[in-house]
């Protein structure tokens, strides 16, 4: 029973926005599921604002009556980041999905919370310019500032903390706030553009996005190279970056990932482990890149080395790094994937990464591996039957000591999925006293606590 009056608020909402305000049961069912293995929560309400002034509107009703607040996007969420856990209104921001502005000369841009990163780049296309986080799926501009995203080109691009410039945020209260101009340097005050990237929608709802925008390179140059073991890969990912090589995209899958992938996407490569790497740059430059790559892989065992500079080529290879959710769920019918990640510092992925691999042998379990491994961070796919109580306590065990090596080599419990309600019992452990001061910041900002309850922290 949630713990604040619905019929009255919905009626609110109704007024303001019409239709646009649901408590059908469909749309409420599917604004509470996720590509998460979570529990699915429901909303009570779902609105669908298409202002910053409607957003404004929507929380100002919900604050009156203490209404929990959930924001939404494209709804992966893999760690229950936007799972209604306590009720409340959901705000979706399809409705809001404009480019405001673009800034070619300022390499920049002004967007919508809604609007997706393909659909962004599409806008761009006759401007030479693109936005590079990729984190995979095809995720909303605002949900991955939220949880402060990253992906494939993270190595070279940065994640969102690099590329979000400036904020437009309702807080709690209904007050809205701009935390940045869009000079490219500042040190007027707090920085509260980082404050609110990554806090989940824990402390305010996005509503506008200034993005960093760069240069389409000039040439691009994909790789796809198998290894004859999986410590081979791994060394050659950390020597390319300990190298200093700029390299654009370095990606590792596992061979039981790849076996995945060319059943999914008909690629039909060595099943072995395996880097995919991609080159930007000049002609001449991307060339050098590759070949120094060349030289380190074949040090490490490489089995081979094979190149695709056509789009279509290279977009073939992506996409199918790109549904790897998809392709390693294939590996067993029916199964359910207890889908996480950490990072670590980049010296530390060997032992890790192979340690990781040894527990998941180990426990009989299936679960491809997939890493960003250009700056430390991995994935793990963990796929259980969900009707299995003895896999899923299997896959929890796997999941915790990942987690718990991870932590022991400097590094962090989420390299990009978030906390959300997954990752709860680990961010203690990992940032201790730091937690208490998140805690003050919340209070501070939401004192009612309805910003995204139960995220983060209790």
């Amino acid at each position: 029973m949630s713990g604040f009056p619905v019929d009255t608020v919905f009626a609110a909402l109704a007024v303001r926005l019409g239709e646009r305000a649901s408590r059908s049961n469909a749309i409420v069912a599917a604004h509470g599921a996720s590509e998460s293995y979570h529990a699915a929560h429901p909303p009570d309400i779902v609105a669908f604002p298409q202002s910053t002034e409607e957003v404004a509107a929507i929380v100002s009703i919900c604050a009156a009556h203490g209404a929990p607040i959930v924001p939404w996007g494209a709804g992966t969420s893999l760690e229950g980041n936007a799972s209604a856990v306590h009720g409340g209104v959901c705000i979706d921001f399809a409705e809001m999905n404009r480019v405001l502005a673009i800034n070619a000369e300022d390499l920049d841009c002004r967007v919508q919370p809604g609007i997706t990163r393909k659909r962004l780049n599409t806008e761009l296309r006759d401007t030479g310019l693109f936005f590079p986080i990729d984190p995979g799926a095809d995720a909303s501009i605002g949900g991955m500032t939220s949880t402060r995203g990253s992906g494939t080109m993270a190595v070279r691009y940065g994640t969102m903390r690099d590329n979000v410039m400036a904020l437009e945020v309702v807080l709690a209260d209904g007050r809205i706030i701009r935390t940045s101009r869009r000079a490219k340097k500042s040190a007027a005050g707090y920085d509260l553009t980082r404050l609110f990237v990554g806090a989940e929608g824990t402390l305010g709802v996005v509503t506008e996005i200034t993005l960093r925008l760069h240069p389409v390179p000039e040439a691009m140059s994909a790789v796809v190279c198998p290894f004859g073991s999986f410590e081979g890969a791994v060394s050659t990912a950390i020597a390319v970056i300990q190298a200093g090589i700029p390299v654009a995209r370095i990606e590792l899958l596992d061979e039981v990932m790849i076996r995945g992938v060319n059943a999914y996407a008909k690629l039909g490569i060595v099943e072995a482990p395996t880097l995919f790497l991609e080159f930007h740059g000049t002609p001449a430059a991307v060339a050098e890149q590759a070949e120094a790559v060349r030289e380190i892989a074949h040090e490490h065992g490489a089995l081979g080395y094979d190149s695709a500079t056509r789009t279509e080529d290279r977009n073939r290879l992506w996409t199918a790094r790109d549904n790897t959710l998809y392709a390693g769920t294939g590996l067993r019918p029916g199964s359910k994937a207890l889908i996480t990640d950490v990072c670590v510092p980049v010296s530390r992925l060997a032992e890790c990464l192979v340690a990781t691999k040894r527990d998941i042998e180990a426990s009989g379990l299936i679960a491809p591996i997939v890493g960003h491994v250009g700056d430390g961070n991995f994935h793990t796919l963990i796929l259980v039957d969900p009707g299995a109580p003895d896999e899923i306590a299997r896959a929890q065990a796997l999941h915790e000591r990942m987690v718990a090596r991870a932590l022991d080599l400097d590094g962090t419990s989420t390299g990009e999925h978030g906390i959300g309600t997954g990752k709860m019992a680990f961010l203690e452990r990992e940032l201790g006293e730091a937690v208490d001061v998140m805690r003050t910041i919340k209070r501070a900002l939401d004192p009612k606590g309805i910003m995204n309850p139960g995220k983060i922290f209790k």
